[in-house]
């Protein structure tokens, strides 16, 4: 008898298992769809220090009077809860989702549509695609810190140097001047990649302890 509570108890407890297609998993590859989309027409501000290149500032202000404030899109970071969430397949299977819906509504940053194949920043989206195919690779049931920080970085890199390179493919197509290109790069993929491998080392956390919580659904 204490055997039998003891498997059943067991059962509903997260050890490791692939997840199954259930009714369950379904409702949580929907929720991790919207939660994407909230994520992109979400903002914060971050202000931080910065160091001007000219050393003769330095003299005529002091060293912290340089500040600039950075607006935040919690995009990537996002998509990195949802792999550590879901695991790699149906990740992927969220992200697909996205896009598709993209298709025909007004859910990316700038609009929607089979037009917005042509934005410069599409290839931002696709990307998600390989970066989390790789990154929910390495990431195993006991995963390590520097793990975790090393299929961040993998992912993160993936999906700006995928982006940059469809906005150079995009921009060739236009025949778009190169202080445009530059000033889109250094938007897209500037200061943003320390910030998005740094959030997304946080939500990756957050979202094995939230795939421990929600097992009982998933399975």
């Amino acid at each position: 008898m204490t055997k039998r509570i003891s498997k059943q108890l067991k059962s509903f407890k997260y050890s490791g298992e692939p997840i199954k297609v259930t009714f369950g998993t379904l409702l949580l590859v929907c929720f991790c769809i919207l939660l994407l989309i909230i994520a992109t027409f979400t903002q914060f501000s971050i202000t931080h220090y910065y160091f001007p290149l000219d050393v003769s500032a330095y003299q005529d202000n002091g060293l912290f009077d340089y500040t600039k404030t950075y607006r935040y899109i919690p995009q990537i970071p996002t998509v990195f809860f949802i792999m550590a969430l879901l695991g790699r397949k149906f990740g992927i299977l969220t992200v697909c989702g996205y896009i598709i819906l993209g298709m025909f509504f007004p859910i990316f940053a700038l609009g929607g549509g089979i037009t917005y194949l042509f934005e410069y920043g599409f290839g931002y989206i696709l990307a998600f695609i390989p970066a989390m195919f790789f990154s929910g690779t390495l990431l195993k049931v006991k995963t390590d810190f520097l793990r975790i920080v090393l299929l961040t970085i993998l992912g993160v890199c993936a999906i700006h140097i995928l982006g940059i390179l469809y906005m150079l493919f995009i921009a060739t197509l236009r025949h778009a001047p190169m202080d445009l290109i530059s000033s889109w790069i250094s938007s897209q993929s500037g200061v943003q990649i320390f910030y998005d491998i740094i959030f997304s080392v946080l939500t990756v956390y957050l979202g094995r302890i939230t795939r421990k919580v929600t097992w009982i659904i998933m399975c």
